[in-house]
């Protein structure tokens, strides 16, 4: 209805006006980069929407049963997509209320129904919320989700908070995950910002790295790696955006996240100069369905 666009143009405009520092968001999941076109371009004005190009390749790609069947294409492909040219005109997430009721399931009790606290439950669990907080967007989790609540969303259910002690490492991993969002100790700027190159996809060992950056160089260029196998890849050769050492900033992996993780296979890495001149590369090890996350 042209009214009901006229309307939403309205109501953005005012809250631009009066307020320019916050933003609305819409929820229409059609991928209409209309909705968050100026107005003045004839878009609703939106400062961003739910990204349905980012949930549904990103959910099948940790839900899927068979290794072999994860399309590392897709993954790409969700990591890249934009609307209206700016990364955070967009939400990224694998959970909502859209997914997470009518029928459907958190993510842990899609992967192993009946099951959600099992090994690989919790392990593909975290490449999810990896690529939430590492893609370019901005993250959004919903609630108990840190926590890995496994009920579908109802609104006569609360939730189980019993369970923020009890999965305590998890709640730690997403607390990491956030703060090298927000760039909280300097070294992670690349995460805040516009850029992505995925430029590592092995589609035989299943595994993705991707580059992000702001502008570029030490304390801003992160690398994010992931393995999406049941297979322990060691000594893997990967190239890195620069030579020099690249610190471990975050091992899905650790330990201290749950005591189903054997402990941190990852470190520390010096990238040189290859001989084939194929730019700076070290030699890594990332653990089976684990996230790693390197930067100077």
């Amino acid at each position: 209805l042209p009214e009901g666009w006229s309307l939403m143009q309205w109501v953005n405009e005012e809250i631009q006006a009066e307020s320019p520092t916050k933003i609305t968001i819409a929820e229409d999941l059609r991928g209409n980069e209309w909705l968050v076109k100026d107005t003045g371009a004839g878009g609703a004005g939106f400062g961003s929407q739910w990204d349905s190009e980012f949930v549904h390749p990103i959910r099948t790609a940790i839900i899927t049963n068979d290794d072999a069947f994860r399309d590392l294409e897709a993954v790409c492909t969700a990591l890249k997509y934009q609307y209206d040219g700016d990364a955070f005109k967009r939400v990224v997430y694998t959970e909502s209320h859209d997914e997470v009721a009518n029928g459907k399931a958190r993510v842990t009790e899609e992967i192993w129904p009946g099951n959600s606290l099992h090994w690989f439950a919790k392990k593909r669990s975290t490449l999810g919320a990896a690529l939430v907080f590492t893609a370019p967007g901005i993250p959004m989790i919903f609630q108990g989700q840190e926590f890995l609540e496994d009920k579908w969303f109802t609104d006569q259910d609360p939730l189980d908070w019993q369970r923020a002690q009890e999965l305590a490492g998890f709640v730690q991993l997403y607390r990491d995950l956030i703060h090298l969002r927000r760039n909280r100790d300097g070294y992670s700027k690349g995460l805040t910002g516009q850029f992505v190159d995925t430029y590592h996809v092995d589609h035989d060992k299943k595994l993705l790295a991707f580059h992000r950056w702001a502008e570029g160089g030490a304390g801003d260029s992160v690398v994010v790696i992931l393995n999406f196998s049941n297979t322990m890849l060691q000594d893997y050769q990967i190239n890195f955006p620069a030579a020099g050492e690249w610190k471990l900033r975050f091992d899905s992996h650790y330990g201290g996240y749950d005591a189903s993780f054997e402990g941190q296979v990852s470190g520390d890495v010096t990238a040189v100069a290859s001989d084939e001149d194929s730019g700076y590369q070290a030699q890594i090890a990332v653990a089976p369905y684990s996230a790693i996350i390197y930067s100077q």
